[in-house]
């Protein structure tokens, strides 16, 4: 059986219908990452053993393949009673899998910045979160666009491994039109 070029363009469309649930998952899996990825610098900085703790996870989030955490939050999380659908799984896998990078990113910014400027904010008697929201934050999130942008585009780049857990994006509609009866796409040589 040869290419079909009839049924591949005719799948186009329906593959490129996808794309609006692969970019609410990138969407979604961004702000998560962002979220999180700023608590968990937050709670570093804090230090003792809520930071070192906190330090402990970056790392074993950062030296973990995302299809492991997939995996874990989808088949291993039932034993013990807890049941997500494929959509939550794949938002909050790739949301903690990338948290761990993005909290390296707000360290980077953060430790950018100055120490005068949040000595300033202290000597006029700010508190600490008026510190972070008026005078930190913002020259953070200066030196972090480029880095983060880098990274809402891995996610977006990462959303084909939820196939696996059968979200319905580009790649896991792609596979069910290839498995249709009688039709095949051409495998890559």
């Amino acid at each position: 059986m040869g290419f079909d070029l009839a049924f591949a363009l005719s799948s186009v469309p329906t593959i490129l219908g996808a794309i609006g649930m692969t970019l609410y998952v990138a969407l979604l899996s961004c702000i998560g990452a962002a979220a999180i990825g700023f608590l968990f610098e937050l709670v570093r900085r804090v230090g003792g053993v809520a930071g070192l703790m906190t330090g402990f996870v970056i790392d074993f989030i950062r030296s973990t393949p995302v299809l492991a955490w997939l995996y874990f939050l989808y088949f291993v999380l039932p034993f013990y009673g807890i049941r997500l659908g494929s959509m939550t799984v794949g938002v909050m896998g790739l949301s903690l899998y990338y948290s761990g990078y993005l909290a390296e990113v707000f360290k980077a910014g953060i430790d950018a910045i100055p120490k005068g400027q949040s000595e300033a904010a202290r000597a006029l008697s700010l508190s600490r979160r008026d510190a972070l929201i008026y005078v930190i934050a913002p020259q953070m999130l200066r030196n972090i666009v480029a880095p983060l942008g880098n990274y809402f585009v891995s996610i977006l780049k990462a959303t084909p491994y939820l196939a696996v857990l059968a979200v319905p994006e580009m790649l896991g509609r792609g596979r069910r039109l290839a498995s249709t009866p009688g039709r095949r796409l051409p495998r890559a040589a």
